[in-house]
């Protein structure tokens, strides 16, 4: 075999990118060995287990990036599962420690993370948060999901996003879908959808320092979090936890709902946390007969929650975005499929786009980050 060919191969394969940690196999060590004979070329290579659900995507890309090189008529390719050893050396090659700990709290991080909050449930949060998601990664952001509401999750379902995660050396590998990275509960239910989860406050706190922990997120633009109606521990423990998390209060347009907003906002004032915005979900839409604006949840309330938000905690609280009650949101969450990508020009969709595009372009500045500087006289 020329070594000419070899190298093409080589390169070919170095395009290959593993399909859930995104990074080119060969850079992985998951490339076994390659050969070329007559045409032919044999490629072996390394799974991180034995029940890995992306064999089939990684057998393909390799066939057709390897089968594009001038000189290969056919391409074999052969499977293997790693050792133990080589499943440490991976996990050190991508985390670069033992230690978990939670790279989004680390001094100097730039991904910017969201804690999507609301008062109260039945405003749908986690439709919005959903679909805002898969708006960043549509535009080309890297992004990460995490269904903090443990007990109630629902991300999964909004997104289609059920697959087990694939775990190496205790690193979990979180599935994705629509370019989101996903961690929910669900996952770690044998009883799934229909098993009730029956955790205490520090057993909360564990399984969400886990989700940040021991999932492996990669570099991430952006990292939402979906968290339960309410300002109880999961609130809290995500202050804790990521201390420079901003706060997004979602809320509908009636007074009953704006209030219980408020609250959710004002725990900012005692966890340190900053709130970037108001979302009004469920705002009014043009009556499909006479085309009169209907406000079905009342009107105004969005406003209101900014509006004593900026007041009380004497910071600029903007209102992101009023989105249209659209049914088609909801059916989009039951089948998996979200609004933005189905029905790119529904009004609700706009003004999702728009948010997302304001969230997502928004550069972290140098407040609360560690600059490494020490005073002088202090070393």
């Amino acid at each position: 075999m020329p070594d000419s060919l070899l190298a093409l191969v080589d390169a070919a394969l170095a395009t290959v990118e593993d399909p859930e940690i995104h990074r080119p196999i060969t850079e992985l060590k998951m490339v076994k060995s390659r050969e070329v004979v007559d045409g032919v070329a044999t490629v072996a290579v390394w799974l991180t287990v034995s029940g890995c659900p992306m064999r089939d995507t990684i057998t393909t890309r390799v066939r057709e990036a390897v089968g594009a090189v001038p000189g290969v008529s056919r391409v074999e390719v052969e499977l293997d599962v790693m050792s133990e050893e080589q499943r440490k050396e991976l996990r050190s090659t991508l985390v670069g420690h033992d230690e978990r700990e939670i790279q989004f709290a680390k001094p100097g991080n730039l991904t910017r993370v969201y804690a999507i909050a609301s008062g109260k449930g039945g405003v749908g949060k986690s439709s919005v948060t959903a679909n805002l998601a898969v708006e960043m990664a549509a535009s080309g952001l890297t992004v990460g999901l995490v269904d903090a509401d443990i007990y109630g999750h629902s991300i999964p379902r909004l997104l289609g996003a059920t697959d087990a995660p694939t775990m190496v050396e205790g690193m979990i590998m979180p599935p994705e879908a629509y370019g989101v990275r996903v961690i929910s509960m669900l996952a770690f239910k044998p009883g799934g959808v229909s098993q009730p989860v029956a955790f205490r406050g520090p057993m909360l706190h564990r399984a969400l320092q886990q989700f940040l922990a021991d999932v492996w997120w990669g570099d991430l633009d952006v990292l939402l979090l979906d968290l339960p109606p309410g300002t109880g521990d999961v609130a809290i423990s995500v202050a804790q936890l990521l201390p420079l998390a901003e706060l997004i209060v979602v809320t509908t347009p009636q007074t009953a709902a704006a209030e219980v907003a408020i609250r959710a906002g004002m725990l900012a004032q005692q966890t340190k946390t900053r709130v970037s915005g108001v979302i009004e979900n469920m705002s009014s839409f043009p009556c499909p007969h006479c085309g009169e604006p209907m406000d079905l949840f009342g009107s105004g309330g969005g406003q209101v929650v900014a509006e004593t938000l900026s007041r009380e905690l004497g910071t600029d609280v903007p209102l992101l975005g009023r989105v249209p009650f659209d049914v088609r949101l909801r059916e989009g969450g039951d089948e998996g499929k979200p609004l933005v990508l189905t029905e790119p020009d529904a009004p609700a969709s706009t003004v999702l786009r728009e948010i997302a595009n304001r969230l997502g372009s928004r550069q972290r500045g140098l407040a609360g980050l560690s600059l490494g500087i020490t005073p002088a006289g202090r070393r």
